[in-house]
């Protein structure tokens, strides 16, 4: 394969002719010589290309490269003469292979993060948006590394499902109906026994019940994929598709569920900062001040425990400063999980055992009747980045819990059979990624840190 402008960079002075492919940055031209940077999104600085118009006398292929055009410049790797390169290359042929006009969007400026959503075909040649894929990509890459490392089995979960795992019915209709003239059932409902899977279907919000079925053959298993939500919120917080990384552990508890769950933003934390140190400098230089801070300590602080309850004791002292009160019973909003985070704590805050109201159906039931094993990972920045619970594996207590949700069993006959057939105790936890890389980037807005934005009133792309 030939080599990427993050190698050339790397290389010694040399006077073997090297090939450098990608698109030109920035164009400056002399008199007597001309520079371009290429990059081909390797790396967050280009290679410096120099041609000597001594040497290099095709002054019409030089006036077609400009800003944005895919060039292949080949020469050798000298010493640079300027002070922000080690090295640079000495070009002795140029080809043009796709040339820019000059209404290109992205010239050489600072543009807004909203004018870049608009180009988002173009946005990932920015410095900030590849520097973002590039820790996403790493980010991806230790996600399935620390679980292959310890035992977990990689597995699929459909994206199209007739159960809603949260039940909250925030979900996506998946249809082949002829939607101006639907087929109907005498009492004039939609006759769904016509639609292609011969039920109603929708996009899935989670992989969650479908991976446990699975730990319950594999033990150790972890899904990492698209999930979609229906939820009419147009925050820098919600995206309408985003991905999730969702592990499942049979013979496991809350307690082993919040040891993995530490140690694996701890490994992929960590992987970020050795591997995309370059990118890293240029977020914490100018995206967020202290991230890379930030995230060592997270790497080097143990996590706090406390329960909600307690929780709610100390945000309840704290209620004059909060927009949205809390009392037992209420949700953590976003402004308590950083105050818990950021001022009582100081690092990562572990919250278990919230009340079953405001969980979901399959989180394993407490003896006191009134909470559930549930725990949210809370990280200072940010607030919740993981949540995750032990799962309710008694069959007449899940039983009973979806009776008062009002959840229908046919709908999920198969997860209950789990609890039928050799049941064990599981747990798991789900992982937003594009909050993840929003955290380890210090992005701002949820609609940078993936490549195409999904969210109400935009499918653009």
């Amino acid at each position: 394969m030939k080599e990427r402008i993050k190698a050339i960079r790397e290389m010694n002075p040399s006077n073997e002719i090297i090939t450098a492919e990608g698109w030109v940055r920035t164009k400056r031209d002399g008199k007597n010589v001309c520079f371009l940077e290429i990059n081909d999104g390797s790396c967050l600085k280009g290679l410096q290309a120099v041609i000597d118009k001594s040497t290099f006398t095709d002054n019409n292929l030089l006036d077609q490269i400009t800003t944005g055009a895919a060039i292949k410049a080949m020469g050798k790797i000298v010493e640079s003469q300027g002070g922000e390169q080690g090295v640079e290359l000495s070009v002795t042929a140029l080809e043009l292979v796709g040339p820019c006009p000059q209404d290109y969007p992205l010239q050489k400026k600072r543009h807004t993060v909203e004018f870049l959503r608009e180009k988002a075909h173009l946005r990932p040649r920015t410095n900030l948006f590849g520097a973002v894929t590039r820790v996403r990509n790493t980010m991806a890459y230790a996600i399935h590394s620390f679980f292959q490392e310890n035992g977990f089995v990689y597995v699929n979960t459909p994206l199209i499902t007739a159960s809603d795992c949260e039940g909250a019915g925030e979900m996506f209709q998946v249809t082949t109906l002829d939607l101006e003239n639907p087929p109907r059932t005498k009492d004039g409902k939609i006759d769904y026994t016509k639609d292609f899977f011969g039920k109603m279907a929708k996009l899935t919000v989670s992989g969650q019940l479908n991976g446990e079925t699975y730990a319950m053959a594999m033990k150790n298993i972890y899904t990492f994929g698209p999930t979609f939500r229906a939820e009419n919120s147009n925050t820098a917080r919600h995206l309408a598709e985003f991905w999730m990384v969702e592990p499942e552990m049979a013979f496991c508890d809350l307690y082993g569920d919040m040891e993995v769950a530490e140690s694996f933003l701890k490994y992929i934390f960590k992987a970020v900062l050795d591997k995309n140190a370059e990118d890293m400098a240029f977020f914490d230089n100018f995206v967020e001040k202290g991230v890379i801070s930030t995230l060592e300590h997270v790497i080097n602080s143990p996590f706090e425990h406390m329960t909600y309850t307690d929780a709610i004791k100390l945000l309840e002292k704290e209620n004059s400063r909060f927009d949205f009160p809390v009392h037992w019973g209420s949700d953590i909003q976003s402004e308590h999980e950083r105050y818990l985070t950021e001022v009582i704590a100081q690092r990562p805050v572990i919250v278990t055992d919230y009340p079953k109201e405001i969980k979901a159906f399959y989180m394993k039931m407490n003896e006191d009747g009134k909470t559930v094993r549930g725990m949210d990972v809370l990280a200072p920045r940010l607030g919740e980045i993981i949540g995750g619970s032990e799962r309710e594996y008694r069959l007449d207590v899940l039983l009973e819990r979806m009776k008062e949700l009002g959840l229908k069993e046919e709908d999920y006959w198969w997860y209950l059979e789990l609890r039928k057939f050799g049941s064990a105790p599981h747990a798991g936890f789900g992982l937003g990624f594009e909050r993840a890389v929003q955290y380890v980037t210090g992005v701002a807005n949820i609609r940078d840190v993936i490549p195409y934005p999904r969210y109400v009133k935009n499918a653009d792309f």
